[in-house]
This record gives structure tokens, sequence and C-alpha cells, in this order.
């Protein structure tokens, strides 16, 4: 593994994805399926007593799970291949190879079966020096379809948008739109947005992150600040002007990566819109009015 996730929470990622308590032999290892952070950051407090805050879940989901899985370490939802994008029920498991090979740690078998997973699978610092891609924040948004968006805070939110805000608040959204810092429409569903009246010839003009939920006919335009830009007067003037044919109820969003971010914009952000913060997923702030979470 690259120097990154040599460290702490990437080694009690592996032990709890294997089950591996402090007085157990490795021969014991096990394969379990865990979410984040009632699986595995739950295993880190019960058996090695390390209380990271709940809002670490992220940082455990993306600088270890995400590496685990490119390394052919972990799998991401093995029991139920099928799930959803977004779905709550989201797991992680040890591979079978990577199980086969702990399982021999401090026997004779061991080099034998170290040198067999990497002949298999590759070591990762490796990969990463061969394709800059694998550097990416991989964002799954379909069953057979994953975006790479550039490495960076403000692409860390607007995946972040997608996947912990999405099912949240807008369950059963349909992505139109996602932008990239190095290629403005990583994402478009062309077909979408002009059936429901968006110019698609103007999509730059679109915030960051665009969801559509059919069933309410609620247009989800959302906003993801690290250093500019959040759903201020001046930018709803510009949406409504771009968005006059769409017909579609419009819930305006900002999202930030934490609070301290959110506090440096607090003062631009437009009434009647909402904003959410990416270390407590869980939670909306809504700038006044007497509706919550839903169109102006």
């Amino acid at each position: 593994m690259p120097k990154a996730q040599q460290n702490e929470m990437s080694a009690l990622t592996l032990l709890a994805l294997c089950n591996i308590k402090e007085t157990d032999n490795w021969t014991n290892a096990q394969k379990v399926s865990l979410g984040v952070s009632k699986g595995i950051m739950t295993f880190m407090q019960d058996y090695y007593q390390r209380d990271y805050a709940p809002n670490t879940r992220e940082t455990v989901r993306r600088q270890v799970l995400h590496q685990f899985v490119q390394a052919g370490i972990a799998d991401y939802n093995p029991d139920i291949p099928n799930l959803p994008v977004n779905s709550p029920r989201a797991h992680y498991a040890i591979s079978v190879l990577a199980l086969e090979t702990i399982k021999t740690y401090g026997t004779t078998d061991w080099n034998k079966s170290a040198n067999k997973f990497k002949k298999e699978i590759g070591e990762l610092t490796k990969i990463y020096r061969k394709s800059r891609d694998i550097e990416k924040i991989p964002l799954k948004i379909s069953k057979n379809k994953t975006l790479l968006l550039s490495p960076g805070k403000h692409n860390e939110v607007q995946a972040a948008i997608i996947e912990q805000f999405a099912p949240r608040f807008a369950k059963g959204s349909k992505l139109l739109y996602v932008g990239d810092t190095e290629k403005k429409d990583l994402f478009i569903d062309k077909a979408i947005l002009k059936k429901i009246g968006i110019p698609i010839d103007k999509h730059s003009k679109l915030p960051d992150v665009v969801l559509f939920d059919k069933d309410k006919n609620w247009l989800f335009l959302i906003e993801a600040v690290t250093s500019h830009g959040p759903i201020s007067p001046k930018r709803i003037f510009e949406l409504e002007e771009l968005l006059k044919n769409c017909s579609a109820g419009k819930v305006y969003v900002t999202a930030f990566p934490d609070f301290t971010e959110f506090k440096k914009h607090s003062k631009e952000i437009a009434w009647e819109t909402e904003v959410w913060i990416m270390d407590m997923p869980d939670h909306m702030i809504h700038f006044n009015g007497d509706k919550f979470v839903g169109p102006r």
C-alpha cells in the first residue's frame, strides 16, 4: 500500500474486516461484511479503544476503503452487488484472496502467499505510478458506471453530495449533471435536461451538482463550496433566468466540507435556501422561511 495508507486507521480497518481482536491469531481471520460507521468504526472502538469522531467515517471511506478496494484487499457490496447507488446498506468485506493470504501470516507459507497475492493483484504503489487516474476520486453513479473525479477538496465535497446528501435528502433522485475541476461537464444527462426545459447548450452555468426527483418534480441545484461561490441572491437570479423554462420546483443547496468553511460564507447565502455540511451529513440548515427542503 502507498504511504498514505500505512497508518493506524488503515491497520484498524483491516483488523475489522478480518474480525481479528487483540488476542486472536491471524489464522482465525474471517470474512465479515461491515458498513463504515456501525461496523468498522464500532469495531475499532469496542475492541481497540479507538473512538474516532463520527465525521471521520468519510476519511475511513475515502482514504482507506477506496484504496483497499483498488488494491484487491476489500470488496465493495459483495453480499448485494446490485445495491442502488447511495444505499444505506452499502458495505465492505475482505476479498477472498486477501483473506487466504492473511491467514498464513506468521507461518512458513506467508512469503509464498504474499508473493502470490502481489502477482495476481499487483501492488497499489506501482499501479498509482502507472496511472494518474488511479489517484482520482472514484464516484459510482450507477451499477455499471463509475466516474473518476480529479483529486482535491472541491471534488471530495461533490462526491459526498452524491453519495451522502442524495440518499438522505433527495432520495430516489437521479443525477443529471456533475462537473469536475479539470473537466467541467464530466457527466451530463442531456436527454432529461432537455425534457424538463433546461438549455443544455448552457450547462456550463449550472451549479456543481444537479439532481432531479421525478416523483416530486423537484430539481436540486447544489453548489460545492471550498473557497468561493455559495448560493447567493446574485447566483439565484442567474439560475432563475437560466431555468425560466424549467417547470420543476427548484431546491437551492450550498454544500460545505466543514462548519469552518460554512462560517466564512454564511453572510453571502440567500434566504429560502438550504445548507448541507459534509462533516455533519445527517443534518441540514434552512435559511429562514416556513418551508424546509422544498422549492422556493
